[in-house]
């Protein structure tokens, strides 16, 4: 500006020597008519800059900044380098704020940016998903006009946001959300939004286990403690003692399997998957099965296996007995005498499937999406009487889980059920054949 002023200064400075050259040598008329016309002629210039300069100013159009010539040159030109500067930061600040929304929609919770007044800014995907919106036409939106639940609306009145706050989902009543509201800024809010179903079902199903662990050890303990006050404050003949001894022996012995069983859950949730290492001779395997179930009926049941594909399986052997002899041993109790248990193996290069079906009392379909939750029975006292504990399918559930298997379940009321396993072909190996023995001739 100030190169501006001095050029303009020394413009007129010259105009105003020539003038009074032309007086010296034309005579006086003929300088005052040269510096008028040329003073006149400067500030047409500086006056057509101006304007131009005042349009352009009203409607700053990007890249159109006015051209000149003399002293206007310099200004317009740092005019031009100001407004790339100005563009670039536009840009820049553009670009910003797409890779802030492209993060904010990647992000996995719900985001709601909301104004002073509780107006809805801009959300992503998540939060369109959660709260029913549309970013497009709720925009300027309040959010309590949208989200009318009485306690969210409660939560945004008391302006305390230090807590977040439990919601169902606006039109989704099986999602349970974490709802909190984080100012920021002058007066903006970021409304974030968390999916918790899964964790409150978790805490659920914590509180159920713990329930049922007391209740489960509770009534051994009740009986136990029972029977040894009586011992302790009666007299007793040796017989009615014996007979105390022995019932008390048998709940030591059930509190002793629930401990056992809730052991091998804890290590079946902790330890590593079992490798593919490790040979699972089936044939052996279901002999074993059908020996125990022989057993355990001791006579009252029909036990018929039935075998095809010689395939053996690859994991924990152990691991493998405990959950097949828990589906076989859960047939036999649960089958009423005269009934008939079926062990069946059917193996493919494709898949194997190890299936135990009885004719027992079978259950309702409702009933079978909580089979494999601990301590989950159909009938507590009907399960109590046949000496379960109510952990065996879950023992399954992680045994299969940890072997890549899965477990299906048919069952109908007073028709029986079906219990099938199916292993990957990435558990199953060719049977090896035994070496032939050859005899050396004499």
């Amino acid at each position: 500006m100030n190169d501006l002023v001095l050029r303009a200064v020394l413009q007129l400075v010259w105009l105003t020597i020539a003038g009074f050259l032309l007086n010296l040598v034309f005579g006086v008329e003929t300088g005052l008519a040269f510096f008028g016309l040329a003073a006149a002629a400067l500030l047409l210039y500086h006056v057509s800059n101006m304007g131009r300069l005042a349009r352009w100013l009203e409607q700053p159009t990007p890249g159109q900044v006015p051209r000149a010539s003399g002293a206007w040159d310099q200004l317009f030109a740092l005019l031009y380098r100001y407004e790339r500067v100005k563009n670039h930061d536009h840009q820049e600040l553009a670009k910003t704020l797409v890779r802030f929304r492209q993060a904010a929609r990647a992000h996995p919770d719900g985001v709601v940016s909301l104004d002073a007044d509780n107006r809805i800014d801009w959300c992503n995907d998540v939060a369109e998903h959660h709260f029913d919106l549309n970013v497009d036409s709720d925009r300027g939106q309040p959010i309590v006009n949208l989200l009318r639940q009485p306690e969210f609306v409660a939560y945004i009145e008391a302006n305390d946001f230090s807590h977040p706050l439990e919601l169902n989902a606006a039109r989704i009543n099986s999602i349970i959300l974490s709802v909190q509201i984080v100012p920021y800024g002058d007066a903006q809010k970021l409304l974030l939004s968390r999916d918790i179903t899964r964790l409150e079902k978790l805490e659920h199903m914590r509180r159920d286990f713990v329930a049922n662990v007391s209740h489960e050890l509770r009534t051994p303990l009740t009986v136990l403690s029972g029977f040894l006050e009586t011992i302790r404050e009666l007299e007793l003949d040796p017989q009615r003692t014996r007979d105390y001894i022995n019932l008390m022996s048998e709940q030591s012995r059930r509190m002793q399997t629930i401990v056992e069983d809730l052991l091998t859950l804890s290590t079946l949730e902790s330890a590593p998957s079992p490798s593919l290492d490790e040979r699972v001779c089936v044939a052996p395997l279901l002999a074993r099965l059908r020996a125990d179930a022989t057993a355990l009926s001791a006579g009252r049941h029909r036990i018929v296996l039935e075998a095809a594909g010689d395939y053996d399986l690859l994991g924990a052997e152990n691991e493998i007995v405990s959950a097949l002899g828990n589906l076989v041993s859960n047939a036999i109790r649960y089958t009423p005498d005269g009934g008939e248990v079926r062990i069946v193996w059917r193996a493919t290069s494709a898949q194997a499937e190890f299936a135990v079906e009885d004719t027992g009392i079978g259950f309702a379909p409702e009933h079978i999406p909580r089979l494999t939750e601990r301590f989950y029975r159909v009938d507590r006292g009907r399960s109590r009487a046949s000496g379960g504990t109510g952990l065996g399918l879950a023992i399954v559930k992680h045994v299969l889980n940890r072997h890549q298997a899965t477990l299906d379940i048919h069952s109908e009321p007073g028709k029986g059920s079906r219990f099938a396993v199916h292993f990957s072909p990435r558990r199953l190996v060719p049977v090896v054949a035994a070496p032939a023995v050859v005899q050396e001739k004499r």
